[in-house]
């Protein structure tokens, strides 16, 4: 079956004359008789029903009519896109956000690549620690922003480092700890713990640095670490929390003295794969930004041109 065979049935079909529809095609009336002709051979029965000068759709046509609209409608619109895409006027960006990175963190880049990129079309994917080198190797994702303390990055990937951060401890509001300027790692060693785990393995999100797991007090545990954060704010536990993370109004964060928990943050991409044009600017503001501005202990985001470095 051919897509112009399948093209000329329906315009016969909408005007319910051979000379119309071949006017509509731009083809001869023999030539579009003779596609139709073929697809009803295809299709093993006959579609037109042609009786002087009435001509109608038969059971078997009524019946597979709606089926090839749309598997036309269809492969006009892959074919639509394969020219917007070829025209730039598409821009797909598919973003592995690694463990523990909020989508939070991109938002202002984000919007700024789509004021001048108006086909921008983004897929943010959540990745676990032991698959983000493979999605990118393998292409499923075009990018990714993960922590520095999960596997060993190949030579095949480029690597930016976005910024530095601390885990903090999240707690209820009326917890007795909200009072601490910082609280200190033997106080934490009393307390009841939720704990963030990988769905590969366990997350690197329970304070070892702090409390060994043979004393430790897990109370909950889960893999989503927005949805815990209503666990904490239940006065269930407390957990570790990313620092550049917005967290819901009911819970606080306290610094740990001495900041004993701490990873790097990097933008990963395949070294030597072309870029498109979404990457390519997210590349470009991601050296420039001042990835810390958009923290929610800092308040104000920091004056950067982040759409001279896009354009660059």
């Amino acid at each position: 079956m051919e897509l112009h065979q399948v093209r000329y049935f329906l315009a016969l079909a909408r005007s319910l004359n051979f000379t119309r529809a071949a006017e509509q095609c731009n083809v001869t009336q023999p030539a579009l008789t003779k596609a139709v002709q073929k697809l009803e051979q295809e299709l093993g029965g006959v579609l037109i029903h042609r009786e002087r000068q009435l001509t109608q759709l038969t059971d078997l046509g009524k019946l597979v009519l709606p089926m090839l609209e749309r598997a036309y409608a269809a492969a006009e619109a892959v074919r639509a896109s394969a020219e917007a895409f070829q025209r730039k006027k598409i821009a797909p960006l598919k973003i592995a956000l690694g463990s523990c990175i909020s989508a939070s963190i991109i938002e202002a880049p984000l919007a700024e690549i789509a004021r001048f990129i108006p086909g921008l079309q983004v897929d943010l994917v959540d990745a676990e620690p032991q698959t983000v080198v493979e999605m990118l190797l393998n292409g499923d994702v075009n990018v990714a922003i993960a922590g520095d303390d999960h596997v060993e990055l190949p030579a095949r990937i480029d690597h930016w480092q976005l910024f530095v951060e601390r885990f903090l401890v999240l707690m209820p509001q009326d917890s007795r700890l909200v009072e601490l300027a910082t609280v200190p790692p033997d106080v934490l060693e009393k307390e009841q713990w939720i704990e963030f785990w990988a769905r590969e393995g366990p997350g690197h999100l329970w304070p070892t640095p702090l409390i060994p797991r043979t004393k430790s007090k897990i109370a909950h545990k889960g893999h989503q670490l927005a949805r815990l954060q209503y666990l904490v704010s239940a006065g269930l536990g407390l957990m570790l929390w990313p620092e550049h993370a917005p967290h819901i109004s009911s819970v606080v964060t306290r610094p740990i003295a001495g900041d004993p928990i701490m990873r790097n943050v990097q933008l990963l991409a395949v070294a030597g794969r072309r870029y498109g044009p979404a990457l390519e600017a997210l590349v470009k503001i991601a050296r420039v930004y001042d990835w810390r501005s958009r923290f929610p202990a800092q308040g104000a985001v920091a004056a950067v041109d982040v759409s001279a470095a896009a354009h660059a």
